[in-house]
């Protein structure tokens, strides 16, 4: 018989043990922080109608999603999870309590064009929060100092949460007597990191903009500096409109808020260049880039948009909310080795009987371990002591539990640390707390390594 090459399609990711270990961590640790702030968690259908999903689809996107028949059902794979939310909201409406706080780590499938960082199937890892009707800009606020949260508690410490808002462009543009082309100046701005300020210019120019008015595009792009110097220098210019000063104010709530839930402001700042170049985002705006990886693009956005489910419902339901592309992050931190990766396996012990008359002592063991929390792997297979440790180093376990002919009859059991190489003698009945003596002594490294 033929033997057929074992692969997966391209574009799809798939992990050895370890990095699996530290991914699933990393999902774990992002939801504790979601729920922490009092999200509730979803899971929608990968599977939707294609009217619900092609109902806010368009462009590149539409082109790229998986779409098929069933029957007489035409349907579509998620693109990505706002898609989703919006449907669900709408459908939900009569019994969700406003605002509904959702996150979701689920995948989301894409029929691009594969590359470095850019996959067919691919987690991501949202948070929304969706008003009824209004929705206070504080909630702007707490979206990027749940950024803060993550990001941090994954170990990256050397980071900044971009930030600016739709409205305070929108006006600007319209002061300057630019309101038609400012859908398109937003997109080409969005830009100037990838492309540069002189190929901007040049977006600008084609877009038919007059010498006089790119440089005042362009001018207002450049103003930077401290929360504090830049809030000043946009109150300075003076501008009388409405949307500017709407706009304007929502920034400086949103700033100070995050002073007061404790984000410093080495992590976050105004960056007037960043507009999301998505005709949906409204308001409040973000983008976070790592300060000594800036190939790696943006590590998650998001923003405020003012009607949410506007395709599927008459009720408006404003939100804000934002997206750490979960496969894209990991991909990148695994290809520069900055994953700090450990155990090959989710068991903290492993149980060893030296031979097969201790092997009932084991099991029994392993089975009070498990009671009392400790996640516990117990070796049945017949072989020599030594393929058992080799066995125990392999996997990169954190303590073994060994039973001899003298420990099983003493009640006794041999507990060795393979990080230390330190071991001792422990009652049976010693051994739960012993082990978790040892577990808060052990430093809980973060995913990210100190760079």
């Amino acid at each position: 018989m033929k033997k057929i090459t074992p692969r997966i399609l391209s574009g799809f990711m798939e992990l050895l043990p370890e990095e699996q270990l530290i991914f699933d961590r990393m999902k774990q640790m992002i939801a504790e922080i979601y729920e922490s702030f009092g999200f509730v968690a979803l899971d929608t259908p990968v599977l939707e109608l294609s009217e619900i999903l092609l109902a806010k689809a368009g462009g590149e996107t539409e082109k790229q999603i998986y779409r098929f028949t069933k029957g007489d059902t035409d349907m579509c794979m998620r693109f990505d999870l706002t898609v989703p939310l919006s449907r669900y909201v709408a459908q939900h409406q009569n019994e969700l309590s406003f605002p509904f706080r959702r996150y979701q780590i689920s995948k989301s499938y894409r029929g691009e064009r594969p590359q470095r960082g850019r996959f067919r199937e691919f987690y991501q890892a949202d948070i929304d929060i969706v008003g009824s009707e209004t929705l206070s800009v504080l909630y702007d606020a707490e979206i990027p100092s749940i950024i803060y949260k993550v990001l941090t508690k994954l170990g990256l410490k050397r980071f900044h949460i971009r930030m600016n808002n739709r409205k305070l462009l929108k006006g600007f543009y319209e002061h300057i007597g630019l309101n038609e082309q400012s859908a398109e100046i937003l997109r080409i701005i969005d830009k100037m990191d990838k492309i540069g300020e002189d190929n901007v210019r040049m977006c600008l120019f084609d877009l038919g903009l007059k010498a006089d008015s790119i440089s005042q595009v362009l001018n207002f792009a450049r103003i930077q500096g401290t929360i504090e110097s830049v809030l000043k220098q946009l109150t300075d210019l003076n501008i009388d409109n409405a949307c500017y000063q709407t706009g304007l104010e929502e920034l400086k709530t949103v700033t100070g808020a995050l002073n007061d839930m404790g984000v410093p402001e080495t992590n976050f700042m105004i960056d007037l260049r960043i507009t999301r170049g998505l005709d949906y985002y409204t308001g409040t705006v973000y983008e976070t880039f790592a300060d000594d990886f800036p190939s790696w693009g943006s590590i998650c956005s998001g923003g405020r948009y003012d009607n949410l489910a506007g395709y599927y419902t008459d009720r408006k339901l404003p939100g804000v909310g934002m997206s750490i592309g979960l496969t894209r992050f990991f991909d990148v931190l695994k290809a520069q080795g900055l994953l700090n990766t450990g155990s090959k396996t989710p068991a903290c012990v492993l149980v060893i009987p030296m031979t097969p008359a201790e092997a009932g002592t084991a099991l029994r063991i392993g089975n009070v371990l498990r009671q009392e929390g400790i996640k516990t792997e117990v070796y049945s297979a017949q072989t020599k002591f030594k393929n058992k440790m080799v066995y125990a180093n392999k996997v990169a376990v954190s303590y073994v539990v060994i039973i001899g002919e003298t420990e099983k009859a003493e009640n006794t059991a041999v507990l060795k640390n393979m990080k230390s190489g330190e071991q001792q003698t422990v009652a049976q009945d010693k051994l739960a707390p012993s082990i978790r003596l040892l577990q808060k002594l052990e430093p809980t490294l973060p995913i990210i390594k100190d760079c």
